[in-house]
């Protein structure tokens, strides 16, 4: 279930940035972002010794290929997505380790900060083409607010 909730932010979140652009990536930041950041916390426990890495990376591959493959035209806004995932989501897992004697709630929301800080820099470089200090502040800001709420649902879902 977590899988499927993972690809399905991803995808939604992408194929919304090509539809409607830039504008549409706070908004998202909060609603799919914030979700698949908490999301990748949850399989990191799950999946923890268990090919976390092989596993992520294929996730994250996935994500993006549905989203090409769904919309051609999501090609760029894709490849920001891969690039983005993936060095969030190292810096991600390895927050998410140093954090390991903190309770679960620590663990994933002082992961999701330094997460959403790579993933806002470098998805609207990317995908725009331009370094957007508005957009990324905004999406920062959303990242994690949305995170914190994501984290409480699906810690009320286990």
């Amino acid at each position: 279930m977590l899988i499927a909730i993972y690809l399905a932010a991803i995808v939604a979140a992408n194929l919304s940035v090509t539809y409607f652009g830039a504008t549409s990536t706070i908004v998202n930041a909060f609603l799919f972002i914030g979700l698949d950041i908490t999301t990748r916390d949850k399989l990191h426990e799950k999946w923890r010794g268990k090919g976390l890495w092989w596993k992520m990376a294929a996730l994250i591959a996935i994500g993006s290929a549905l989203s090409f493959i769904l919309n051609r035209d999501a090609g760029p806004v894709a490849l920001a997505s891969l690039t983005a995932i993936a060095a969030s989501g190292a810096v991600d897992t390895a927050m998410y380790h140093l954090l390991r004697k903190k309770d679960t709630q620590t663990r994933v929301n002082g992961s999701n900060i330094v997460s959403a800080a790579v993933d806002s820099i470098l998805f609207p470089t990317i995908a725009f083409g331009a370094l957007m200090p508005g957009v990324v502040l905004g999406q920062f800001m959303s990242k994690v607010v949305g995170g914190y709420v994501w984290s409480l649902v699906l810690k009320k879902l286990n």
